[in-house]
């Protein structure tokens, strides 16, 4: 899809009367002619409005001062009053207007003896403007510097001028926007607007410098250089750049680009070619002052903040990127200094994978390391590589090992950008060594090549960083060699397509695979086509014994994927496939539910045809390359894709404006009454999505042909107009004739999505234009479409009420006002009913009604019918004028609701047992919510009743919940049924509500409720009597037996539930879409609610969401509530900005000094008080610096922790409430990767909680435990748990949460000191299994090497010594644990280790737990070691030779091993 740019925005100069008259009159002085005519141009151009004509006007006046000539009287003071006016001018206008470059053309344009006084008049006006102190204008003085730096001459020489003056504003200006930011915590959209016109300074200061070169030069030789103005100002900014960098609430990008600036200074005060540059920013990535280095001491002291120690680490980084950025790399020989700094930058990056947390620094650093790898590319290919560069980068070498290492730690990072950087730093390296290897000329024949080539194929091929790599290698060896290593290549990559998360990986190796065969084989065959016969059996063959043999999942994706670039590789292969599939016998089956040769053949074709490799002939389909019958055939074959695979072969093709042949029509007349009906989602979608192409096809060339009709006569042409008019007559009768009652859900459902896509590409006109498929709806189809909205299905609801909006109005008849009337009456009704679904219908019904300009009448006559005396209120005539018909009906349909809901509010507050059988409050409410969602708020007219109406509404939402809260916010709301507080059985209630409320509280963690045996016996002699009475009435309020109670009951309970939601609902829709009205600040502003209104709907729910119990109730809450904070967050208003951060303080303080009488719920996961913090942080961009989130993580993680006094009344609670909500929050996938950085505090809080004495913190504990394996490891994709699609690498684990290591080691040498089965005693640690289950969702990697660099040795006896537990379940996982802590080359020295273990022969001292857990640990070894095809072949053979261990040791598999376990 092209793109078109988008166009600047011409503005007109707009100047206040005093200004204007002050340049109109410089203008009016005496000059000579050529002057006065320019100032008459200029005068002009001042007075008029339009800005195309005044960009015309200052064009003119280019033109004039380019024809000035010196001889005139040229310096007089009209001419100074011209070039004074064209430089204000400039300086006023704003950067991207296309007037102000009008203007520097203009200047520009000037002869060469006027160029100086150019210069000096604009120098005179910027500085003016520089001098400035109002902050307002910062951003617009920066944008214009900016501008002057942009190819205008003039302006370039202007800032050289005032050097001094415009670097000083920018180091005023940064000092400002530093203190300005430290203030804004809370108020994203300030804080955003901030970073970004920091960003513009920052960035605007190094142009300048850049642009600047020669007079730094000079101020750098001078001689009293550290008391020159320039250097003072260089020194302050650089001042600036270091706050910024050491600031962690700046946003990256500003620190990044602070980071280049700081390098680019320091190389401009030292001089391009200076040596001592690499020193000082050797020095500043290491921490630390040279002492030989000849920076001047000012600099030393600028940058001061850059050699402290407890600078954060990201700082490295950026300086990193800096040097790379703004330092020469390419095209020259490197000196000593600048080779090591080269060096140094790649050892400082690596260092800080186990530092950084945060993904999004995980992708500079990923980023900025291909950045270094591109510059050591363009190091390396100068004539003469130094020796230590040389040694340094090739393949082998420490550097490049611990890249590789960094590579396989990242290459399954979630963050795309980062597995991207991953890949293009590993073809970096590969070429590195290419450069530095002795085997340029064969890379087949490098040694380093195929051993890295063989343990990338050994990998599994579960692993997505793997298919990257190796089609970088094919990029380097060619695809023959990594066939001569593995042969079954392709077939194993066409097996791997069935998977959705490796097929786009798959087919882009196999396209560079298969690509680069072609290309090897064609240079080796140059002889025509001699080559493709190979290529067909190396990639072909394959690909249709898939096609045909594998089951249909598997193959989905091969035409998504595989078989359109295949086709575009060698489109010649097409009849080949074609040849081969027909020859095939029909016979030919593979697994169950496999295509067939048919449906391969379907596949092939279709791909073919999408890629425009097959085209349609007219007197033939698609040259009868395919026989009819076949088709029809597969139209309707018993397999979904085959169908489906046929109809995308009807509908799709390369040319949107191909027409349809009359094969083509009688082929889809035949596919569809046949597929209507289909039970599976995915197919309908399928069909759906094929037809909108079919039907695209049929408008575009309908089109075409309609336009060359027009052009020229011609009979073809009308012919297929007719034939394409007749076919979508009948495609619309089918459709409607499947509408009828009692239709099946998938058939109404495909039906109205098709009819739908009609209406979207022909519209239901009834004219003369068009195909007029108007006049093909008839009253019943209309009818057929109106029962629709009685469906249960809301979806079907939905598609119905858009379709009815479309057809047309004779045939709907909704101008009728009787039956306006009547639909509008059946609207109000469902809208008390009882039944959830009715009141749904009731909403769609309101919204088809509303666009009717009879809807007043028709609901005045509605309301006379039930004979109430009441009216909404009547809009007088010029406000009737101006409000839209769909304005007017809202607000009519909006103010009666509100009238009927308080009629029933009142009914709910007498009686709420009534109110729920007869009037439940939430249909009402769902009716306003809908009506009012039709409604565009940004442009109402009738604001003064809205806002009466948004007040109003407010207050019955607050008494709808006052109503129904005792019900959701009780401990146990699914079986409370409070009664009338006035009826006879009140004081029964007061009993039911005594008896819940202990249980309200959250003092079961320390006391068990008891009860009095003393008073049982008379208590119950005493109740049962009344027990009976109030069941008898109970009953009698909701029939005559006993399931109308229990039916009275529900109805209650989901009265209350949906009332709490819709009311939810409806305050969430009010603060997201009705504009803010502030009367004190803004009194003139078309707002509608309120600040105080929007704050006062915030306490509310937050009240809901910390005391409902109900889950239903304060999960939508949560709904209505993430609505407003999303409002808050964009709002203009700085109050209501800085409220989550205020509300997030509050609960957090509440939470911390929880105890046991508390009100917040610590049963049910802690029940709404998760959800309240979720909405709040969610509302923080994701773009900021995350404040909230780090102060919310760092709070939650305090108190998750078990307190050093032990588990008591004041700490439980804030502990379970705690890690409630870190579960809550891990799970929140909106958080995304920032909430990644938690994850090893979040373990550490899991597991310690598992040591806890108090249930309810180890139930926390286990939930929290088991998000957190999701968070890390993902969700599952298999059946197998211990897959390893599962699972994670050592190495990559302790990476990307290198603070576990030690905390797992820690806790598994305690858990293992308690693990004794000597004494006969089971002892298990409380954590043990948790650290075994981590431990075992780990696996050993290849390219780990002969030595592994993450100290996982310590874990290995530690795990051995868990095998000799006396659980089973224990062993068993140790065993599992211990596999991944063993290196593929120490497997057989450990399995030999571990049977020495075992006694040789019965005596007193055995135990049998510690012989059963060692053997299992060697079987888990003996299944992961065998199961490794490419493992290394070991030189020493009697390093795999077991028999001496297991031989004396056969006495365990006999019976005397038996008998001694017994």
């Amino acid at each position: 899809m092209v793109v078109k740019k988008k166009t600047p925005k011409v503005e007109a100069v707009a100047l206040d009367d005093v200004k204007l008259k002050s340049l109109t009159d410089s203008l009016s002085v005496e000059g000579d002619s050529r002057s006065i005519e320019l100032a008459q141009v200029l005068k002009d151009s001042l007075s008029s409005s339009d800005p195309v004509e005044q960009i015309q006007l200052i064009s003119k006046a280019g033109f004039m001062l380019e024809q000035m000539s010196e001889d005139e009287s040229s310096t007089g003071p009209l001419l100074h009053a011209c070039l004074s006016t064209l430089a204000f001018l400039y300086t006023t206008l704003p950067a991207k207007n296309p007037l102000k470059r009008a203007v520097a053309s203009a200047l520009g344009s000037g002869p060469d003896w006027l160029q100086e006084k150019t210069v000096g008049w604009l120098s005179e006006c910027l500085s003016s403007s520089l001098s400035s102190t109002n902050t307002d204008h910062f951003s617009h003085l920066t944008d214009s510097i900016t501008s002057c730096l942009d190819g205008f001459k003039i302006g370039e020489k202007c800032v050289h001028r005032l050097l001094t003056e415009v670097l000083q504003f920018f180091q005023r200006t940064l000092n400002y926007y530093v203190e300005q930011n430290r203030g804004l915590a809370g108020r994203h959209v300030a804080q955003a607007q901030l970073m970004q016109s920091c960003l513009a300074v920052v960035k605007a200061s190094m142009l300048v410098v850049q642009r600047s070169q020669e007079p730094i030069s000079t101020a750098v030789l001078s001689a009293s250089s550290d008391q020159s103005d320039l250097h003072q100002v260089l020194s302050g900014l650089l001042n600036c750049y270091t706050c910024i960098l050491t600031d962690e609430e700046f946003v990256q990008t500003v620190q990044s680009t602070a980071g280049m600036a700081v390098v680019l200074f320091i190389r401009s005060i030292m001089g391009n070619g200076n040596d001592d540059v690499p020193v000082i920013v050797a020095g500043l990535l290491q921490c630390s002052v040279d002492a030989g280095s000849t920076a001047p001491q000012w600099l030393k002291q600028s940058c001061a903040g850059l050699y402290e120690s407890s600078r954060p680490a990201a700082v490295a980084l950026y300086l990193s990127h800096g040097a790379l950025a703004m330092l020469s790399w390419r095209g020259k020989t490197l000196g000593p200094q600048a080779e090591k700094l080269l060096l140094l930058i790649p050892e400082v990056l690596l260092s800080l994978d186990t530092r950084v947390k945060e993904s999004s620094t995980v992708m500079v650093v990923a980023r900025v390391l291909t950045l270094w790898s591109g510059a050591a590319v363009d190091c390396v290919q100068v004539d003469t590589c130094p020796p230590l560069l040389h040694s340094s980068l090739v393949g082998g070498s420490h550097l490049i090992a611990r890249l590789h290492h960094h590579i396989y730690a990242h290459w399954e990072h979630p963050l795309d950008g980062v597995r991207h950087q991953t890949r293009s730093l590993f073809q970096n390296l590969l070429t590195l060594h290419q450069h530095c290897s002795d085997h340029k000329s064969d890379p087949t024949s490098d040694p380093y090549i195929s051993q890295l080539t063989r343990d990338l194929l050994a990998l599994e091929w579960h692993m997505k960083g793997k298919y990257g790599t190796l089609a970088c290698l094919v990029e380097h060896l060619g695809a023959e060699y990594l066939l001569k290593l593995d042969g079954g290549l392709p077939s194993r990559l066409l097996g791997l397509m069935g998977d959705q998360t490796l097929a786009p990986y798959s087919s882009d190796l196999l396209e560079k695979l298969f690509v680069s065969h072609k290309a090897q084989l064609c240079a080796r065959f140059r002889d025509g086509n001699a080559w493709i016969d190979g290529w067909h059996e190396v990639w072909v063959t394959p690909l249709l014994q898939v096609l045909c043999t594998a089951r249909l999942d598997q193959t989905t994706y091969i035409l998504d994927y595989f078989l359109p670039k295949l086709l575009r590789c060698n489109p010649s292969s097409l009849s080949h496939m074609v040849q081969a599939l027909q020859e095939m016998p029909s016979c030919t089956e593979g697994a169950a539910g496999s295509r067939g040769a048919l449906g391969a053949l379907m596949t092939c074709l279709r791909a073919a045809r999408s890629q425009g490799v097959l085209k349609s002939v007219e007197e033939e389909l698609w040259g009868g390359l395919v026989p009819l019958p076949l088709m029809r055939q597969a139209l309707v074959h018993k397999h979904d894709q085959v169908r489906m695979d046929a109809l995308g072969l009807l509908c799709e093709s390369h040319r949107s404006t191909e027409q349809l042949s009359r094969q083509e029509m009688e082929l889809i007349r035949h596919f569809l009454p046949f597929n209507l009906n289909s039970q599976s989602p995915g197919v309908r979608q399928q069909t759906v999505s094929l037809l909108k192409k079919l039907l695209c096809r049929v408008k575009d060339s309908a089109q075409l042909l309609q336009k060359r009709k027009d052009q020229r006569e011609n009979d073809k042409d009308q012919q297929v107009l007719n034939m394409y008019q007749e076919f979508l007559c009948w495609f619309c009768e089918t459709l409607f004739q499947v509408l009828h009652p009692g239709a099946s859900f998938s058939r109404c459902l495909m039906a109205l999505h098709l009819l739908l896509l009609i209406a979207e590409h022909f519209t239901f006109n009834t004219g003369s234009v068009g195909f007029a498929l108007g006049e093909s709806v008839s009253v019943s189809h209309a009818k057929a479409v109106l029962y629709c909205l009685a469906s249960n299905f809301l979806e079907v609801k939905q598609l119905a009420c858009n379709l009815l909006q479309k057809l047309p109005p004779a045939a709907v008849r909704l101008q009728e006002p009787e039956t306006l009337q009547s639909l509008l009456q059946v609207a109000l009704d469902l809208s008390t009913s009882t039944k959830p679904f009715d009141s749904v219908t009731a909403a769609h019904l309101l919204n088809l009604l509303l666009y009717q300009p009879g809807l007043q009448d028709a609901l005045l006559g509605c309301i006379q019918k039930q004979y109430i005396p009441l009216w909404p209120p009547v809009l007088n005539q010029s406000q009737a004028s101006e409000a839209s018909t769909l304005e007017q009906n809202t607000l009519a349909v909006v103010q009666w609701l509100m009238i009927c809901l308080k009629e029933e509010i009142l009914k709910a507050e007498s009686s709420l047992l009534q109110a729920a059988a007869s009037c439940p409050l939430y249909g009402r409410a769902h009716c306003i919510t809908a009506v009012l969602q039709q409604l565009n708020t940004g442009s109402l007219v009738l604001l003064s009743q809205w806002r009466a109406v948004v007040s109003e509404l407010i207050g019955l939402c607050y008494r709808m919940s006052d109503v129904v809260s005792p019900v959701v916010q009780s401990s146990s709301p699914e079986g409370l049924i409070p009664m009338d507080t006035e009826s006879e059985t009140s004081a029964d209630l007061q009993k039911i509500l005594q008896e819940i409320q202990p249980r309200d509280t959250n003092d079961f963690f320390t006391s068990a409720r008891e009860l009095d045996p003393s008073d049982t016996d008379h208590n119950s002699e005493q109740k049962e009597p009344e027990n009976t009475v109030h069941k008898r009435q109970i009953c009698n309020a909701g029939g005559s037996d006993g399931e109308a109670y229990r039916v009275t009951a529900q109805m209650v309970l989901v009265c209350c539930w949906r009332t709490m939601k819709e009311v939810s609902m409806l305050l969430g829709h009010l603060c997201q879409s009705m504009t803010l009205y502030c009367p004190l600040t803004h009194p003139d502003s078309r707002g509608v609610i309120t600040e105080d209104q929007v704050e006062g709907v915030g306490k509310y729910f937050r009240e809901q969401l910390l005391q409902s119990r109900h889950r239903g109730a304060f999960e939508l809450a949560y709904v209505g509530f993430v609505r407003l904070t999303e409002m808050l967050c964009r709002s203009g208003s700085a109050m209501l900005q800085q409220l989550p951060a205020h509300w997030l303080k509050e609960v957090l303080e509440e939470v911390k000094s929880s105890d046991p009488s508390s009100k917040l719920c610590a049963t049910r996961r802690s029940a709404g008080i998760p959800f309240y913090i979720q909405a709040l942080l969610s509302s923080e961009p994701k773009s900021s610096s995350c404040g909230l989130l780090k102060m919310t993580m760092r709070s939650l993680t305090a108190l998750a922790m078990p307190s050093n006094d032990g588990a008591t009344e004041s700490s439980t609670v804030p502990q379970v409430h705690a890690l409630n909500i870190l579960r809550a929050l891990y799970r929140d996938t909106r958080l995304g990767e920032n909430i990644v950085p938690f994850v090893s505090e979040g373990m550490q809080a899991a597991i310690l909680g598992f040591t806890s004495p108090v249930w309810a913190v180890r139930n926390s504990s286990t939930l929290l435990f088991s998000t957190l394996i999701t968070r890390i490891f993902g969700v599952k994709k298999g059946k197998d748990e211990h897959s390893k699609k599962n699972r994670m690498t050592g190495r990559e684990f302790f990476t990307r949460f290198p603070a576990l290591y030690p905390f797992l080691l820690s806790q598994l040498q305690e858990a293992a000191a308690s693990v004794n089965s000597d004494s006969g005693q089971v002892k298990l640690h409380p954590s043990l299994f948790l650290l075994l289950l981590v431990l075992g969702r780990l696996y050993p990697s290849p390219m780990d090497g002969s030595s592994s660099p993450l100290g996982l040795a310590p874990f290995m006896p530690l795990i051995i010594r868990c095998g000799r537990s006396a659980v089973y379940r224990t062993r068993e996982m140790a065993a599992r644990a211990l596999v991944p802590f063993v290196l593929v080359t120490q497997v057989p020295s450990t399995i030999q280790t571990l049977l020495e273990e075992l006694p040789e022969e019965p005596g007193p001292g055995i135990q049998q737990n510690h012989i059963h857990g060692t053997l299992l640990q060697v079987l888990s070894l003996l299944r992961s070691y065998l199961a490794d095809t490419h493992r290394p072949q070991s030189e020493n053979k009697q390093d795999c030779d077991l028999s001496s261990a297991i031989f004396p040791r056969l006495w365990l598999a006999t019976r005397v091993s038996a008998e001694e376990t017994t």
